[in-house]
């Protein structure tokens, strides 16, 4: 189990400009962290923090984030992440194609908050 000071936590973002496309109600928007949340932990099950993570349901940490802008800047988030080798899952909702939200699989929080400290909690 994970210490306070070693919180294993997962980051979800998303675009803050989905509330204003139409088909895009709140239930709607939850859903795609959900989706994106199950596409990085099902995808690595078999990492050994993800398996800690899950192995306590109870006090799991996620963090839900927004990013303003739009679908360029959810794509640059993604890159950055790929460049720093942070394996993330980039929900793609179809048929639209649209990217909608990323979540990072569970990494130690000293780890890689800094990659998301400019990003505010979603609302």
């Amino acid at each position: 189990m994970a210490t306070p000071v070693n919180i294993i936590v997962q980051y979800i973002l998303l675009r803050r400009d989905l509330k204003k496309m139409k088909n895009y109600n709140d239930g709607a928007i939850i859903t795609q962290a959900c989706h994106a949340s199950s596409a990085i932990l099902f995808k690595t099950i078999n990492d050994d923090l993800t398996k800690l993570y899950l192995s306590d349901l109870e006090r799991m940490h996620k963090v839900v984030l927004g990013i303003d802008g739009n679908e360029n800047d959810i794509n640059e988030l993604s890159n950055l992440l790929k460049q720093n080798s942070i394996e993330h899952y980039l929900w793609i909702e179809q048929p639209e194609n649209i990217p909608t939200a990323i979540a990072v699989k569970p990494y130690y929080k000293k780890d890689i908050e800094h990659f998301f400290s400019k990003y505010k909690l979603y609302r």
